[in-house]
């Protein structure tokens, strides 16, 4: 069993302290049994560091696929056959509110922090964060519909970290914000915002199962620490940048996979486009 004041010590052991401003990925499980559960990590989170952004996506909610005709170069994603196949789509689909709950495979621990701290959160209909500390509304305003990876790059200005609790790179968004800076893995998606009404979001992140090749490059820069069963780990954003803009300026393919119908194929096509 795992306390809220001992995860609070063993992030204190990575260097974090009330000056800290971080992007979270975590996974409950991962400590094996908490005392309090994920709102005892909320509560070591916001007491331990300064602000603490996270992902807070409702895709399984507000996300359709691409209405017919859309079509658009190295976009991964086929258009539905018909209107009367979209319209279908668009009625089950729920319309993007800030009290929506945050998607599933994120983990208990980003909507146990929007339940139990009432959060400042964007209104990205795929992509919004959640936010709280004194960075909170500085953050969050980066976000931009075109943008919504704007966030972390505001992060990176403040120097702040990112934070893996219990999980591996193939969480790491920062990863994908490089990538977009170098022109790759900039998705068209689409989203229901409001009653039968639709909209298209460019720079939408792909996929990530290759991004923890990325680790050998991020040792030197990466603190560790075991929190009970949680290996936790701090690495500058900064630094996850620079690691990114290093593999994919030498090769274009840089921690994508090689199946030709997976999205980083197109990611990569993205990216010799612009080469």
């Amino acid at each position: 069993m795992v306390s809220a004041a001992e995860i609070a010590d063993g992030l204190r052991q990575l260097g974090l302290d009330r000056s800290s401003s971080v992007i979270v990925h975590s996974s409950l499980k991962s400590f094996g049994y908490v005392d309090g559960g994920a709102e005892a990590v909320c509560d070591a989170l916001t007491d331990t560091c300064g602000t603490v952004l996270a992902p807070a996506g409702t895709w399984d909610f507000t996300g359709i696929g691409p209405p017919p005709g859309t079509a658009r170069p190295h976009n991964a994603y086929d258009p539905a056959p018909t209107w009367e196949a979209f319209d279908e789509e668009l009625t089950r689909a729920t319309a993007f509110s800030p009290d929506l709950p945050i998607d599933r495979e994120l983990g208990r621990i980003p909507e146990t922090l929007r339940l139990t701290r009432t959060p400042a959160r964007t209104a990205h209909p795929l992509f919004s964060y959640i936010a709280v500390g004194p960075a909170a509304d500085q953050l969050l305003a980066a976000q931009r519909p075109d943008w919504p990876l704007g966030p972390i790059e505001e992060l990176g200005g403040l120097n702040g970290d990112v934070l893996l609790l219990g999980v591996d790179h193939t969480t790491n968004t920062t990863i994908h914000l490089a990538e977009q800076l170098l022109g790759r893995s900039r998705f068209y998606r689409y989203a229901k915002t409001a009653d039968r009404v639709w909209s298209e979001f460019p720079n939408i992140p792909g996929d990530s199962h290759e991004f923890d090749t990325i680790e050998p490059t991020l040792r030197s820069a990466t603190r560790e620490t075991t929190i009970s069963n949680c290996r936790a780990r701090k690495i500058p954003v900064t630094a996850v940048l620079a690691a990114t803009r290093q593999l994919v300026l030498a090769d274009p393919a840089a921690l994508l996979c090689t199946t030709p119908t997976c999205r980083c194929a197109a990611a990569h096509q993205q990216r010799l486009a612009v080469l």
